[in-house]
């Protein structure tokens, strides 16, 4: 009987191991409205993309970035547009900049965020992109909804809201 005891002990004690080493893992965390719309693992730089209309332009915008595993936040790596507007890069200063076709491209802007806060907009068409799988939060959330991303450990998704970020 002491064995086996002893047996249940070392077994619960490796699952507990093996579960805190879980919820330590930095994770890419979408959330609306206080809900999670995603976690997904960062076992390595993870890239992803955010697509929307420019509320004042009325034309696409795409910011490619990159969620970094060791869970400092993002990279934001270029933004492609197709008009100047409020908000959109065109300083020099800012990145390269280069037009193709009916759009213009900052690469290498190189820019840090700790965490990024977004609102859903009428007609903005806000999209997540992330793992081949594609976020429309627009369709998701009315407008004017917070929607957070962050790179936390796990173990925050049962915490996200009682902790201000």
């Amino acid at each position: 009987m002491m064995k086996r005891t002893w047996f249940l002990s070392v077994y619960a004690l490796a699952v507990l191991l093996a579960m805190s080493g879980f919820l330590w893992q930095p994770c890419f965390f979408i959330y609306g409205d206080g809900a999670c719309v995603a976690s997904v693992p960062l076992l390595k730089d993870m890239p992803f993309s955010i697509h929307f209309i420019h509320s004042v332009q009325k034309t696409p915008v795409l910011e490619n970035l990159v969620a970094k595993a060791n869970g400092s936040g993002f990279e934001l790596l270029s933004t492609k547009y197709q008009s100047f507007g409020v908000g959109l890069p065109f300083m020099k200063s800012e990145g390269e900049f280069r037009e193709e076709g009916d759009y213009y491209i900052f690469d290498h802007m190189n820019r840090w965020f700790p965490k990024l806060s977004l609102r859903t907009g009428v007609g903005t068409e806000l999209t997540v992109q992330a793992e081949g799988r594609e976020y429309r939060l627009y369709e998701q959330f009315p407008p004017g909804t917070k929607i957070d991303l962050f790179v936390a450990p796990f173990y925050e998704r049962f915490f996200y809201g009682t902790v201000k970020k």
